[in-house]
């Protein structure tokens, strides 16, 4: 399956909402009543405050696949990253595409996004019982960084990968 990754449009929005929250409710990362689920489904918010990237299915009308917001250290979206780092915030694939490279192909397009702003590393934070996505991070270099490890509220402990580009 080919995949294309680029900056969401405004007609992929609704579709890439749908898939982060299936992906954290269907996974058990999030209830589906809690109020996390509002900010994965408000892809508006993140495309105009951050970037949101797509996955796209050329050969299916563009159907959004996986998407991934990305942010510079020091803007709103970056909850960890130094000045210097690029972050990932809600990677997420549909269960449909699962298996074919799409979760791969968000965090190295977002990596490709940090070196072309000049950024030199990145790091973001994930939950433990991600595991599929560790194993994605682990295979392009990124590292555990425990000494960032942190929690935005009690019981979410979240832990930290890092790479320096």
């Amino acid at each position: 399956m080919d995949i294309v990754i680029r900056r969401a449009r405004e007609e992929d929005l609704d579709a890439a909402g749908a898939v982060t929250v299936e992906a954290f409710v269907g996974d058990g990362h999030t209830a589906p009543d809690g109020e996390y689920v509002h900010h994965l489904r408000d892809t508006r918010r993140r495309a105009a405050e951050a970037e949101l990237l797509v996955a796209v299915d050329p050969a299916d009308r563009d159907r959004v696949l996986g998407c991934v917001t990305f942010a510079a250290g020091g803007s709103a979206w970056a909850d960890i990253a130094e000045p210097h780092e690029g972050e990932i915030r809600m990677l997420a694939v549909g269960r449909a595409a699962r298996g074919r490279g799409v979760g791969e192909a968000l965090v190295r397009a977002a990596t490709a996004r940090s070196r072309e702003l000049g950024l030199t590393g990145m790091a973001f934070s994930t939950r433990p019982g991600m595991t599929a996505a560790h194993r994605i991070y682990e295979r392009l270099g990124f590292v555990r960084t425990p000494s960032r490890d942190w929690a935005p509220r009690p019981g979410i402990d979240l832990m930290v990968y890092s790479i320096e580009l």
